[in-house]
């Protein structure tokens, strides 16, 4: 997917008011800044800057962005919450820039869903190489979840197939070729899967017990 053709929402917080001496805040402004700065550079096309607030899960299911990136302050953990509630039904790439330097938040952030956690420093001409791996991760990633989730499917379908096969071969004293046969022609018949022509055979015998 092209930068230009990846839509982004940046989560950030809805503003920062630099007092005079300040210097902390006005680094985080800096950063922030230095971020839009490098996004928009690469060609990224940001659709919406939101705060992290209740109303986040409603905006980004409105907006179906490609790619959610983090802005955050030093209450990183904070609106790190935010953020995955957000997406915990619609699975999206999260990188996160953040000044919180306390490294046992980035084990937090991986296992909650967050692709890359990125601390401070970054020169805008380096924003595109990091979502570039982050976009390549989170593909892989997917790509792998959807092959565990077809895995387990099939493993299920088998045993619930060799449950039912059981079941007829007890019921009307044939061999597990005719049960299975049964099965499959039971399957074609009705334009179902073997799987779940299985399920409503052990869901009969299960009501009969």
């Amino acid at each position: 997917m092209s930068p230009a053709a990846t839509r982004i929402v940046i989560v950030a917080p809805d503003s920062l008011v630099v007092e005079p001496g300040d210097e902390q805040a006005a680094a985080e402004v800096e950063r922030s800044r230095s971020l839009r700065i490098g996004l928009l550079e690469a060609g990224y096309n940001i659709i919406a800057v939101l705060p992290a607030d209740p109303f986040l899960p409603d905006r980004l299911n409105q907006l179906q962005p490609d790619m959610i990136v983090v802005d955050a302050e030093s209450q990183a953990r904070d609106t790190l919450e935010h953020v995955v509630m957000a997406t915990r039904d619609a699975r999206r790439p999260i990188v996160m820039f953040t000044e919180d330097e306390d490294t046992t938040h980035v084990r937090h952030a991986i296992a909650a869903g967050v692709t890359a956690y990125v601390v401070a420093g970054l020169a805008p001409e380096r924003v595109k190489p990091v979502l570039e791996v982050a976009l390549a991760r989170f593909e892989h990633e997917e790509t792998l979840r959807r092959e565990l989730a077809e895995a387990r499917s099939q493993l299920a379908d088998r045993k619930v197939v060799d449950r039912a096969k059981g079941l007829l071969m007890q019921r009307h004293q044939i061999g597990e070729p005719e049960a299975y046969a049964r099965i499959r022609k039971a399957a074609m018949d009705k334009g179902l899967k073997m799987a779940d022509i299985a399920q409503r055979i052990v869901d009969a015998a299960d009501l009969l017990m």
